[in-house]
């Protein structure tokens, strides 16, 4: 897949392959999820990176500051924001740049295990819980899908 950039105003999201994306989402990622909220390295990384779409949110200044994945299985994963960054929106817009490329796919719904702690995030752009909360690396989530139709 080529890179393909997406500019929102004062954030720009590009989206591309593992091995475009990879030197910018990892450290965002490992400091996200396995330094923040302590999830093991080895739970972090997993085959389905070289298979998915990232996507990377920049600053006004072109610094890395957002991360999120569509996997070829429909769902949205590895969203993750940099402290400084969160709640001004960038979040939104990783999530809005990997809906439009899911729909671009022609996926009719997408699916993502959601931390139980920003559902409301996700339930603000249309997907809705289905099924009990699961732990997920020790963490409280549960499973949100979304039609695109």
């Amino acid at each position: 897949m080529n890179s393909t950039t997406i500019d929102r105003g004062a954030y720009v999201v590009r989206l591309g392959s593992w091995y475009i994306q990879r030197a910018l989402a990892e450290p965002i990622r490992r400091q996200v999820f396995c330094v923040e909220q302590k999830v093991p390295e080895t739970e972090e990384w997993d085959a389905w990176d070289v298979r998915s779409v990232h996507a990377i949110a920049f600053d006004a200044q072109g610094t890395a500051v957002g991360t999120g994945r569509l996997k070829p299985d429909r769902m949205i994963g590895r969203m993750a924001v940099q402290k400084g960054h969160r709640q001004v929106g960038v979040g939104g817009l990783i999530l809005q740049a990997l809906l439009e490329e899911a729909r671009r796919k022609g996926f009719f719904e997408i699916s993502l295990n959601a931390q139980t702690v920003v559902q409301g995030f996700y339930g603000h752009y249309g997907f809705v819980a289905v099924g009990p909360e699961f732990l997920e690396s020790g963490i409280k989530h549960v499973l949100m899908k979304k039609s695109l139709r």
